[in-house]
């Protein structure tokens, strides 16, 4: 989820400087609706207390305890990897929280960034066969997940392991109604001297408190391209996809069985209805002075199949374009909720400060009739300047009803938190933190609502936030 990847073109870029901060835009016609802005101090939580360790301004009577650490010895005789980032939470027994952590390493990263140590020592505690990129040259892949047992009560880890291993840049993913983590690569390597296969894929681990390293199999269903999140609805089953790239494509998976996605299905990509390749980033340019889409603005849309879903060209989001597939600014965090699909597009935007989507889908969503009664995408949220949103990132909903959404901008030390959003639009800064550029990761609920917890990505630290959260409908 970093800022990696080249941002628009240089006529565009020209375009947008010397933009005045006009505040939320998102407010400009959501004001009708009712949205109000919350400034933090004024509504809601309130203003942040600093954190005299220099990891976590919170609000008033909210405190953070520290899960895992970066190099931590793990339960299975490995290492927490470094680069923690999206994550989900679920009920295990006895009341403790199960977190499937992901690990945005490749085979590049330094060996201590990866769970076998600084000289690759623990590798051997590995059984071959559940690397899924041992490498050519002695090396794995050191992308892949971890699974922490977090007693919420107690405020302690019960144990950690790797639950899946030789991934490479394992970014975002989503949880499943049946309890797994599809966890993603933002990657699209070829198989080359140090790579002994090819990367772009999604896989799956179950969550569960034993120590268990799931073998890994890649849905190449669910296509080759530059993953970043996913989110499934519940009443569907479908799977919605996001692409981190400037240009990317918003996905559908339709599976052919609901709890086995490996068993394979059709990958299909959004078309606003009657604007095929309409662009939806609302980047100004010399040419376009008024970005297409407002917030609050809803379009219908359909959606086209795709073929060759798993070409090793990285080619795919281009021939869905040519095809009529919207275009998206790094499409990123993605949840289900309020009978929607909320995503991120961390780019977008005029003032490329970010935006998040509202997808409405259709009562007859994945089936043949949805052609007449066609889902909605709504632009939820456009964030004008830096004093609320700045370039959003990872998203959850939590169990009281609330996003919270968490950045990734590359502003100067202390840009990056994250930032309350109520489904009425409500909005305040809720953490910040305020000693390095890192962006923050993962931001997801326990189940009993008790616990937020994310992830500090280049100081290594996942992180359990507790206090005073308020009843849903709660300002």
């Amino acid at each position: 989820m970093t800022n990696r990847h080249p941002m628009i073109n240089r006529r565009a870029f020209l375009a947008t400087t010397g933009l005045v901060a006009g505040g939320f835009l998102g407010l400009r016609q959501a004001t009708a609706r009712g949205l109000l802005r919350s400034e933090a101090g004024t509504e809601g939580y309130g203003e942040l207390v600093p954190d005299p360790d220099g990891l976590l301004n919170l609000p008033r009577g909210f405190s953070y305890t520290v899960v895992a650490s970066w190099g931590d010895p793990m339960d299975d005789g490995l290492l927490v990897p470094a680069k923690q980032d999206g994550m989900a939470a679920f009920a295990g027994s006895d009341g403790n929280t199960i977190l499937i952590c992901n690990h945005e390493n490749s085979i590049d990263s330094p060996n201590n960034y990866g769970a076998f140590g600084g000289d690759l020592e623990l590798l051997p505690k590995v059984d071959s066969s559940l690397i899924f990129d041992a490498g050519k040259a002695g090396k794995p892949c050191l992308g892949g997940t971890t699974t922490l047992v977090y007693d919420t009560a107690g405020k302690t880890l019960v144990r950690s392991f790797m639950s899946l291993c030789g991934t490479g840049r394992n970014c975002a993913g989503g949880p499943t109604p049946w309890g797994s983590w599809l966890t993603c690569e933002e990657w699209v390597q070829r198989e080359n001297d140090h790579c002994a296969l090819d990367h772009g894929w999604v896989f799956e681990v179950p969550a569960t408190s034993d120590i268990t390293m799931h073998p890994p199999k890649a849905i190449k269903a669910m296509g080759r391209f530059y993953h970043e999140a996913v989110a499934v609805c519940p009443r569907s089953g479908c799977v919605y996809l996001t692409e981190d790239r400037n240009d990317g494509v918003l996905y559908r998976f339709i599976p052919n069985d609901r709890r086995q996605l490996d068993k394979g299905g059709k990958l299909q990509a959004l078309v606003v209805r009657g604007r095929p390749g309409f662009d939806l980033r609302n980047w100004k340019t010399i040419e376009n002075t008024t970005p297409p889409v407002s917030p609050g603005t809803r379009l219908e849309v359909d959606w086209i199949d795709l073929t060759d879903i798993d070409s090793p060209d990285d080619d795919l989001r281009y021939r869905a374009n040519a095809a009529g597939a919207a275009i998206f600014a790094r499409g990123e965090g993605m949840w289900a909720g309020h009978d929607s699909i909320f995503f991120v597009c961390t780019t977008g935007g005029a003032a490329l400060k970010g935006q998040i989507w509202r997808y409405h889908p259709s009562r007859l969503e994945g089936s043949p009739g949805e052609q007449d009664a066609p889902a909605h995408l709504e632009l939820f949220i456009e964030s004008e300047d830096d004093g609320v949103i700045r370039n959003a990132d990872n998203l959850t909903i939590t169990p009281n009803g609330d996003l919270f959404v968490s950045e990734d901008c590359v502003l100067p030390i202390g840009s990056n938190g994250i930032v309350r959003v109520t489904i009425d639009g409500r909005i305040e800064r809720f953490a910040l933190h305020p000693s390095t550029k890192s962006e923050l990761a993962g931001v997801c609920a326990s189940p009993d609502g008790s616990t937020l917890f994310v992830n500090i990505q280049d100081v290594g630290k996942t992180l359990a936030i507790t206090g005073p959260w308020r009843a849903p409908g709660d300002t």
